[in-house]
């Protein structure tokens, strides 16, 4: 699936993305800036999250409930330094843990990531507008 959008289609693209056959573990690929958490907290909104979602840039990962009571966790990797301190605090347990996991910085855990997972790459375009690609 491909879909371009600027910011005010946001909770639009959301919907498609879930509307989507979406696995349980969907890694995030962008640049610094593109929208990958915006997009998430789209996502979050439309599964009925009622907390205010943000980044885990320090926390590395936030913990959500959907309305229909499911767990949804947001991981931002970003500030991991190997794997092996992702594997000492459990990270693999979350991505197989049945829940939905929204992986910003999929790159920084490759061997952790399952093999059974949806990839978005998300483009910014000089327009503004960002065109994502769902595999």
């Amino acid at each position: 699936m491909e879909l371009t959008f600027s910011l005010e289609e946001i909770d639009n693209a959301a919907k498609q993305i879930l509307a989507h056959d979406m696995k349980k573990t969907v890694l995030f690929h962008a640049g610094m800036g593109v929208g990958k958490t915006t997009l998430i907290k789209a996502i979050a909104k439309q599964l009925g999250v009622k907390d205010m979602t943000s980044s885990p840039t320090f926390s590395l990962v936030n913990e959500y409930e959907t309305e229909n009571g499911d767990i949804l966790y947001h991981f931002d990797l970003y500030r991991l330094n190997t794997e092996e301190e992702a594997y000492d605090m459990g990270l693999d347990e979350y991505f197989y843990s049945g829940n939905l996991c929204l992986i910003e910085w999929p790159e920084k855990t490759p061997n952790l990531i399952p093999l059974d997972h949806t990839t978005i790459t998300i483009k910014q375009l000089p327009d503004g507008k960002r065109h994502l690609v769902v595999k």
